[in-house]
């Protein structure tokens, strides 16, 4: 299994970008995939999630900034990130998560996001 993320980088506060994560090895329709993200010094947490029939579900803090989508023939997740602030500066990891087995999950290696003038 392979969760490649792609897109991260240095933008100004206000700015945009989109991520980008690529599933290999698994039946990617099926999962629940996700974007989470870890600062320095501090715990992971979740960003957003879109599960196979869309629904989707934001951290309180990116409501209304970050759109997390989902393109099942590419097997690729997105999470479009706008009005973008210093504390939104982490690594961005995409996470699978099989609907019904705990167990079945997978992380992706991460992508630096870096919001500064």
């Amino acid at each position: 299994v392979q969760l490649q993320a792609s897109g991260g980088g240095l933008v100004q506060p206000g700015g945009s970008l989109r991520l980008s994560c690529a599933a290999s090895g698994i039946i990617f329709s099926i999962y629940t995939m996700g974007w989470y993200r870890q600062a320095p010094g501090k715990q992971r947490e979740l960003v957003a999630t879109i599960t196979r029939g869309g629904s989707t579900n934001y951290a309180d803090s990116v409501k209304g900034r970050f759109t997390i989508s989902r393109d099942n023939v590419k097997n690729t997740v997105y999470l479009q990130m706008n009005s973008l602030k210093p504390e939104d500066t982490a690594v961005y990891y995409c996470n699978a998560r099989h609907p019904l087995r705990d167990f079945d999950y997978y992380w992706g290696q991460g992508t630096q996001v870096t919001v500064s003038s």
